[in-house]
Order: C-alpha cells, then structure tokens, then sequence
C-alpha cells in the first residue's frame, strides 16, 4: 500500500523483530534505585547566553555538542556518579523546528543535528562508560499522523488512524499532538514500536515531557496516565532498562500514578528563566522552596521527585551569585532530586566544581532516605531536615530574604536536646558539639549545610488534642474526622475568624519553648499562632500536599511556669487544620 508521509518525512530506520541485546545492560531493579546523574541538554539549548545557540533557537542541540558534553562529563564527573548524558527536546526536528518522521510515524534523527543517527551517539555515550538519554513528548505528534494511512511499526493493520481518536483531539502541554486511544489495542502497538525503537539505538533513558494532568492543563485531554501505563508496559518488553522520566510540573494529586508508571516526576516549571543566562534566582530556582514540601512523602527507590537542572557549575553562565549557587545545589541534595547540570561542562569554574564534586552533599542525596522537608514555617529564614538511615540527622539553614540574617535550627524541632556533634557539609569540617541547637548568619539566599548527630536526650513531649473537649472552638473552626491524625480526628474549618484555644498547657518554668505543631494543608496556608496574652505571629505552614496528610512544623513560644493558652486563629483567611501540639517539658 502507498503511504503519505507527513512532513519531513523519511525512510523508517529499521528495527528488528528481536532487539539486540547489549553487554551493559543493568538489571531492571537497578533502575532509579537512587536519584539519577547526570547532564542535559536543554538549558543550553533554551538560553540567550551569547555564542550558544549561533544559528537560532535551540540550535545549540548537536552531535557535536552532545559528544563534547559527554566527554567532559567522563573526564570531570563521572568519577563522582554522574552518568547519564541527556538529549532534548529537538533532535528530530531541524533549526527551524520542522521535525522528521520514519514511515511509521516515529521520530527520525534530523540528519543536519545527528548526521549518524542516534545510535552512534548512543554508543560513543556508552564507550565512556556513561548512559545515554533521548526524549518525546507525549501522545503522536501532530505532523507524525500523515493522514491517518502511517502503518505502525510491528502491527499488521494498525495505522496512525487507528491510535488517535476519529475527532483528532490533542493532548500535552503545548497541544502538539493528538491523544492517543488506548482502547484501541494499536496505540499500545504504537508505543512499544517507539520503545523498541530507541532500546535498539541503546537509550538508557527517556523523558517523556508534557504530560499531564499537570504542566498547566487539566481535564480528560490532558490526562496522560494511560500514556505513562503504555510507556511502563512497552520497556518492560523492550529488551533494555530504560529510566522513564516524566515531565514538567505534575499534578500532585496522581502523584500515586507517577509512582506506579515511572521513575520520576518533575514537580515543578521549568528552571531555567529563558534569558541571557541559564537561570536567575527569582526565576525560578526560590520557586522549589514553596513546591518541594508538597512531594517531600512521595519520592523514594525506584522514583524520585525531579526539581529539574542544577545549573550552579559557572557563575557567569548560571548568572547566581555564590551564595545562590550553594543554596540551589543544598536544597536539590537534601530533596534527593536527581542531580544532572544543564551548564557547559568543558566551561566550569572552580567553584561550580568544587559543588558539583563535594562528595559528602553527593552522598546526601543518594542515601535511599526520604526527602527533607522543612521543620520550620516558610519565612524568609528556614529549616529543613530529614533523618538519615545511621540515625543522624540533615539539616539545612536557609536565608532566602535579600538581606543577611541568622538562622537557628534547636534540636527540639528534631526530637531531642542536649548536646549533638555536627559537621559542616559543604567545608567538610567538623564543628564539635554544640548544645541544643546551632545559629549561623547567613548571606542573602544563602545556606549552611550539617550534618547532625544526637548525643542527648530524646523529648518526650507532652500532647495535646486539637479536638480535645478542654480546648476552646470559635467562629466556624469545627472537629472533624482525619485518618491521618493523631487520634483520627483534627480541627479543621478555621477560616474568617476561626481559631482553637489549647487550654491548660503545663510547663514547669517560664522559657521559649519549641512547640511541634501537626498540621493538614493542602496547599501553603498561614495562621496566626499566639501564647497566653501575647501578641500572635502569623506563620505560613507549608503544604502537607493533600488534605489526607498530616505533617509537622516547630514553632517558637514563649510559655510561663504552671497553666498556658495557646491559640491559633486563622484571622480574615483561610488556615490549616490543626491536629495536636507537642510541648517539651523541658527547655
């Protein structure tokens, strides 16, 4: 039968019935057991700098480019777990974004970005010793449907026609392809030709971009969780493990989805600002101190939340100061976000190195422990933390306001108090023993990095029930049921004036106590929190990411010997719902 190729069409690169099997494969468990590393290609490609991309927009994607970056990662970083070299967006489609398709509708190297294809590539990546990643959106690209009549690759009577919907409805974050039909058994069959496509060239790995729900669209079109499902099912028969990489901003609320289907989710918008630089501060590194809180429970081995490209090797090119820099490269590790640069790897300064190498923060992010999250309200001053499997403890100071300021982590927000030895992370030093807490002043955006083991007690707190008959409810502030909470039930509805009065809260001294307050909110909501008389101080409470999961945050009270009252009041707005207090019995 004749076929109407779409545009820039070309002959199918042929792939055999039975995928050659490679020496290097890695057994599938291996696959995201820990945040992947690595480089990508976009940020350069998507960046103003001068010089990167001399013949028009994203023009900086080539083999040549890719093959330089490859052997700069092998020879600089590799040696500190970084192997996989990412390709993006583009290598199918030429400088004027006009893309090429074999005849079965799959994406084709454009020869004048890939002169050999994508397999030499593939395997100058692997002769380093390194693993080679590639990219799609998702769904069938508008220009791949060449009228419906594109014969899918391995499937006897399947055609473009068949793997979309009659009404060509589109899906992805840009609209650029139609939503494939997986009750018609040839949109599988479509997905498995890609898979097997690119096990045959030997990728490692895909990001399969624009997926939603997320990337800023919502509803039927743009749910892409049977997608996800076909991608899962088409490498598992591929022959070859391949990291499937899922982005950009995922709705949280699949985030169980993401879990099941692939090995990581990009929580967030893109990084990189689009500019003459790579990123800028505002745009949008600071944005990941707000969204990361919401995932901080979702990530683990086998998937990980991606904050995207750590892009803190050349201060110039990443257009951060050091300060910036640092904290970007903290709050990445201590989120245990895959750890893969966007920067010019053969251009690193001595800094941007010296962060990217630092074996200890390396060794942070690829514990297997649960992401940090913060411990503190989300002011312009934080605190993260996260415990370690050896029982020490990460914790991370950060200044985010534009001006220098201290910074204090008190061992009560952790659970213990007394005396704990504390190392330096970034410096590699170690502190000696310091009691009950450590205060550091920090620059503007900036970050201390430690890592903290307990030598003294263990708190035991004393509890105390939101719900509890003693407490005073008012305005429209109500208990209500919450299988996360501690008794299973909360306070919730303080909104417009509602508030709970925990009554008859005992100390055996007057002091500032750290109170451990456990909250729900699904999104980052304030409420102003006060003791006895006391003027109150509105705390912004991060996301505990749904409304059936419950987290905690310490906060600074000022408390008198005997009987205490301390309120939470959520004044003209909305609050988070309040679960229990814990208050130490000792300072």
């Amino acid at each position: 039968m004749a076929v109407l190729l779409g545009a820039g069409a070309v002959p199918a690169q042929a792939a055999p019935t039975e995928s050659p099997r490679s020496n290097d494969v890695v057994p599938a468990a291996a696959v995201a057991e820990r945040p992947f590393m690595g480089w990508t290609s976009w940020s350069m490609q998507s960046s103003k700098y001068p010089g990167l991309n001399p013949d028009g927009d994203y023009s900086y994607l080539t083999e040549a480019n890719v093959l330089k970056q490859a052997d700069a990662l092998a020879a600089k970083l590799k040696p500190y777990g970084y192997e996989y070299v990412n390709i993006d967006a583009g290598w199918w489609r030429d400088t004027g974004w006009v893309p090429k398709f074999d005849q079965h509708a799959r994406q084709a190297a454009d020869p004048a970005r890939f002169p050999r294809g994508m397999k030499p590539v593939a395997d100058h990546i692997h002769a380093k010793g390194l693993k080679a990643g590639i990219y799609l959106p998702v769904g069938l690209e508008k220009e791949a449907y060449a009228n419906g009549v594109a014969p899918i690759w391995n499937a006897d009577g399947c055609t473009t026609a068949d793997i979309v919907y009659p009404d060509l409805r589109t899906t992805n974050g840009w609209d650029s392809a139609y939503k494939l039909n997986f009750d018609n058994p040839c949109a599988q069959k479509y997905i498995d030709s890609q898979a097997q496509m690119f096990a045959d060239w030997g990728y490692d790995f895909l990001k399969l971009d624009g997926v939603g729900p997320g990337s800023f669209k919502s509803g039927d079109n743009y749910d892409n969780v049977a997608d996800v499902a076909a991608w899962q099912q088409a490498i598992a028969t591929a022959g070859r493990p391949i990291h499937l990489e899922l982005s950009w901003s995922l709705d949280i609320n699949h985030a169980a989805d993401w879990k099941r289907y692939s090995n990581g989710w990009r929580i967030d918008t893109d990084v990189e600002c689009y500019c003459n630089t790579l990123v800028t501060w505002e745009n949008s590194v600071d944005d990941r101190f707000d969204d990361a809180p919401a995932w901080s429970r979702k990530a683990g081995p086998g998937g990980w939340n991606d904050l995207d490209s750590l892009n803190v090797g050349n201060g110039e090119m990443d257009g951060l100061t050091r300060a910036e820099r640092q904290t970007y490269a903290t709050l990445w590790a201590i989120s245990k976000s895959p750890l893969y640069s966007g920067d010019d790897l053969t251009r690193l300064d001595d800094y941007g190195l010296s962060l990217l190498t630092n074996r200890e923060v390396i060794a942070i992010d690829q514990n297997g422990a649960a992401p940090a999250r913060p411990v503190t309200p989300a002011g312009d001053q934080q605190v993260w933390g996260s415990k370690n499997p050896d029982g020490s403890y990460t914790v991370a100071l950060f200044n985010l306001g534009d001006a220098p300021a201290s910074v204090t982590a008190h061992w009560a927000a952790f659970g213990f108090t007394g005396n704990a030895s504390v190392r330096d992370v970034w410096n590699s030093r170690n502190l000696g023993t310091q009691k009950n807490k450590i205060t550091a002043t920090l620059p503007a955006h900036g970050s201390r990095l430690f890592t903290v083991r307990p030598g003294g007690t263990t708190l035991v707190p004393a509890s105390y029930e939101a719900e509890s008959a003693a407490n005073t409810l008012s305005g429209n502030a109500s208990v209500g049921g919450c299988d996360a909470c501690s008794g299973g039930r909360k306070v919730g509805n303080l909104y417009l004036g509602g508030k709970v009065r925990f009554n008859d809260v005992r100390v055996r001294k007057d002091g500032i106590y750290t109170i451990t307050v456990a909250y729900v909110s699904g999104d980052a909501r304030s409420v102003t929190v006060s003791s006895n008389s006391g003027n109150g101080t509105s705390l912004k409470f991060p996301s505990t990411g749904d409304w059936g999961t419950a987290e905690t945050v310490s906060v600074q009270l000022a408390l008198k010997a005997g009987a205490n009252t301390i309120t939470f009041d959520s004044g003209t707005w909305y609050s988070p719902d309040i679960d229990k207090i814990d208050v130490p019995q000792t300072l």
